[in-house]
């Protein structure tokens, strides 16, 4: 069975077109896809739209290497070096200014504002990069979900599979506007905060105090009049680089395991109703009709597994240190928000609180999504009518049922599972933490 799909088998190069002549065991595949009119839209290419724009600010790309031109090589990776510069320059500077803090027995609130700041930075280069490293994986996993989906469209339409499809792409828009909606409110709030200070120690003293969004250490004086503003606005760009980064790597996260999950739901819709409702006869399905949409749900099945197995291996990394600092992050913002008297302060950091929650929380969720919807195709093939059917075609739908009840995971580089579960650790981690620093920092 996994030898008709040696051309979606593959990590290493992108998904493509087949050579038929040199692999005519999967072209019935390839000869189906192509049927659908290339006009044709897809529900995937819609929800990805959005992901597009963001990964073009954010100097990345859904595309590997090959299949880029040279022109658009060169602008991708000139807006991504520039991203990068800006962003960890300031990442040094804050970073020296904490290692000298410490040193210096500086104010534990502020060496606590800037910690989470730092996390969240390394978080973003982390994101990043790994995504750059696995851009044929990423143009791979876009075309075999693409390709699932056009191979689906080619089985009977039916109005509860329509229904399936609405729902999941509803879901997820619920999902994705609000986050980017809470994420562009968070860059607002830190970028603005400098200007109610400033106003306000002006209105109190007649006097013009200059501030910054971070405290950062530059080789000149950020607080020049010549300088200032150019500082002002290049760590405003930073907070939108890091948080363009980190959105936009976990939407395109979030968009493939939707589609994942619909194609899972899908799947076992098809296999709840592969066999006719025509009375207990036992030969009702051994005719050819039957052996050919069962073959096409095992294909489908086995592209969805595939998919899932893209996801892990370009995530799993980025995922060890989101589960890694997730505690870290949650623990210090909290305190933050506890501890800190400033109203603007405290407004900004439990934004930044809520973002890091929903973060965290939304990856496990997904994950967990993905997971239970591949693990229900094995319900699907109990609820089917196996009973009526030839003996024959039960022992086709027990192997489908048993390669489904080890269902399709995300993991942490293998060291966590990523689910609801994972997701209460954390948060279980993250309280301890709190606990502890909020214990030191009273007494």
């Amino acid at each position: 069975m996994n030898r008709k799909l040696t051309f979606i088998e593959s990590d290493k190069k992108p998904f493509k077109e087949p050579n038929v002549a040199h692999e005519p065991q999967v072209g019935h595949l390839w000869a189906r896809i192509k049927t659908i009119m290339p006009s044709e839209k897809l529900s995937f290419d819609e929800s990805l739209k959005f992901i597009t724009t963001l990964f073009r600010f954010g100097g990345l790309s859904l595309l590997g290497n090959k299949s880029r031109s040279t022109m658009e090589t060169v602008k991708v990776r000139l807006m991504y070096l520039f991203n990068f510069s800006c962003l960890n320059c300031d990442v040094i500077g804050e970073t020296w200014w904490l290692i000298q803090s410490l040193g210096e027995g500086e104010n534990f609130l502020a060496i606590t504002f800037s910690a989470p700041c730092i996390a969240i930075s390394m978080m973003a280069n982390i994101k990043s990069l790994l995504l750059i490293f696995n851009e044929e994986r990423v143009e791979e996993l876009i075309e075999c979900i693409r390709s699932i989906e056009i191979t689906e469209k080619r089985t009977e339409r039916v109005k509860e599979k329509e229904e399936i499809m609405e729902t999941e792409k509803y879901f997820l828009r619920r999902v994705l506007v609000p986050l980017a909606i809470l994420t562009a409110i968070v860059i607002f709030t830190f970028s603005i905060n400098p200007c109610i200070f400033m106003l306000a120690h002006y209105l109190k003293t007649n006097e013009v105090n200059l501030l910054l969004p971070f405290t950062i250490i530059y080789p000149f004086d950020p607080f020049n009049i010549m300088y200032y503003p150019a500082v002002y606005i290049h760590q405003i760009w930073s907070v939108c680089v890091v948080n363009l980064s980190t959105c936009c790597v976990d939407y395109l996260l979030f968009t493939c395991c939707v589609y994942i999950k619909i194609h899972f739901r899908l799947i076992k819709y098809d296999v709840e109703n592969i066999i006719p409702k025509q009375g207990n006869v036992s030969n009702t399905v051994t005719d050819g009709s039957f052996k050919s949409t069962f073959r096409e749900v095992v294909e489908r099945h086995q592209m969805c597994i595939r998919a899932a197995d893209l996801i892990e291996q370009t995530y799993s990394k980025s995922i060890l240190y989101n589960f890694m600092t997730s505690s870290l992050l949650i623990c210090l913002t909290g305190f933050n928000v506890v501890a800190v008297k400033d109203i603007p302060i405290i407004v900004t950091f439990l934004l930044f609180l809520i973002m890091n929650l929903l973060q965290i929380f939304f990856l496990c969720f997904f994950g967990d999504l993905m997971m239970r919807s591949s693990a229900d195709i094995a319900n699907g093939v109990y609820n089917s009518r196996w009973y009526a059917a030839d003996p024959t075609v039960g022992k086709s739908l027990l192997i489908l049922l048993t390669r489904a009840q080890k269902p399709c995971k995300l993991t942490a580089l293998g060291f966590a599972e990523v689910n609801l579960m994972a997701f209460t650790r954390i948060l279980s981690t993250s309280w301890s933490y709190f606990c502890l620093l909020n214990t030191f920092y009273t007494q």
